[in-house]
């Protein structure tokens, strides 16, 4: 019975693996091409000023638009393509926990009949309000 428990949760494991791979290996493959051409320059220095106000580089920008827009675990593989410490990653991390996976998670509240716009509303400036907390604490 043990056996039985134990090589169905490898199974699953495995399982998850590869679905979480098939996100997170494409966009740090994405990420560190883009890193090495003047696309993340160009929209570093765009989004600078307003990253600032959580302390991230322009760049981290990217971070937070897959986050927001695609999962969680895109938003992983796009800090691994790019050059952040410890901190900038906290931040990333503490804003992505509250507004992560918007359009599909919009469509699921929306099936439970709450207000979309209100609840995304909160959601990205609960996430904001989070940044800007964090650097200063950090």
């Amino acid at each position: 019975m043990i056996k039985t428990f134990v090589v169905r949760g490898w199974n699953s494991g495995i399982n998850t693996f590869f679905i979480l791979m098939r996100v997170m290996i494409p966009v740090y493959i994405l990420i560190t091409v883009v890193r090495h051409t003047p696309l993340l320059g160009w929209l570093s220095e765009i989004f600078q000023p307003a990253m600032a106000f959580f302390g991230l580089p322009g760049e981290a920008v990217m971070v937070l638009i897959l986050g927001q827009g695609i999962n969680i675990y895109a938003a992983v593989g796009a800090i691994s393509g790019l050059e952040m410490g410890v901190r900038e990653i906290t931040i990333l991390g503490g804003m992505l926990t509250i507004s992560h996976s918007l359009p599909m998670e919009t469509m699921v509240i929306r099936q439970a009949r709450v207000p979309v716009k209100g609840l995304l509303f909160i959601r990205v400036g609960l996430s904001l309000l989070s940044g800007v907390i964090l650097n200063l604490l950090l």
